[in-house]
């Protein structure tokens, strides 16, 4: 299943966040979304999981979700959202109960994205005895369980300290590289972007517009951080980065 967003622009009241956005969501595929803050990421990403709807323009889907999918569009968030009185296994049970799948299928499910996602030996764990990463492994796996045609991830590992940032990078890149999805990834952070994108759509200031989309075409398990190749994508990202960010300033002080 494929996501489109076509002629996409919104305003809140009289502001205008996000003008005339086409972009394409293949399947199978990691879109990474970056920009200055406040361009408007988190907005398409409501947009493309139907949590809102854009002013002006269409969001659709493109053929059919896998037969076996629970529910198609899940988000995961940066707050991990864990109830704490709930073991590890209980924080993944009421996504799928909520839709009807209970008892050997739901433990079967609960198993399979535990073993996914390194978790299996925490299942009775609460999320007090978690470290954050764990905790973010959990709302991962929980995300897994209904296997979702796209995966929404907003800011993921934002709330993690680089060294966790860097295991949790390698986790995803492992489920990518076993089983390939598909998922938006929204980051402030371009080197999560090129490290875990196939496609990265990079946003102007406010109100966002897309001003390069880069792809990056070497295999998601062969990207080194020390690449050449690599580096030069992230310092071009960046460079397109500062200046949209200079932009912004300098028309905070024209004002």
């Amino acid at each position: 299943m494929e996501l489109r967003l076509e002629g996409v622009s919104h305003h809140y009241g009289d502001v205008e966040v996000i003008r005339n956005i086409d972009l394409a969501i293949p399947e199978g595929r990691i879109v990474c979304i970056v920009g200055p803050s406040g361009c408007g990421k988190s907005t398409l990403l409501r947009f493309l999981g139907g949590l809102e709807r854009p002013t002006v323009g269409r969001v659709s889907q493109v053929g059919e979700p896998p037969a076996d999918s629970i529910n198609p569009l899940t988000y995961v968030f940066q707050d991990f959202a864990l109830l704490p009185w709930r073991t590890v296994e209980g924080n993944i049970s009421p996504v799928l109960s909520d839709h009807g799948v209970r008892g050997a299928r739901a433990e079967a499910i609960i198993a399979d994205v535990l073993a996914r996602t390194k978790l299996s030996d925490f299942r009775k764990a609460l999320p007090k005895q978690l470290s954050g990463g764990m905790k973010q492994r959990v709302a991962i796996a929980r995300a897994l369980a209904v296997n979702p045609a796209v995966l929404l991830m907003d800011e993921p590992l934002s709330a993690l300290d680089s060294q966790t940032r860097e295991l949790l990078m390698d986790d995803l890149v492992g489920l990518w590289t076993r089983a390939p999805f598909t998922a938006v990834y929204v980051t402030h952070n371009l080197a999560e972007a090129v490290r875990l994108g196939h496609r990265i759509v990079v946003l102007s200031r406010r109100p966002g517009e897309i001003c390069e989309i880069v792809e990056i075409d070497t295999p998601l398990n062969e990207r080194r951080s020390a690449d050449p190749a690599l580096e030069r994508t992230q310092n071009h990202l960046w460079a397109l980065m500062r200046a949209e960010a200079e932009a912004a300033d300098m028309e905070l002080v024209n004002d």
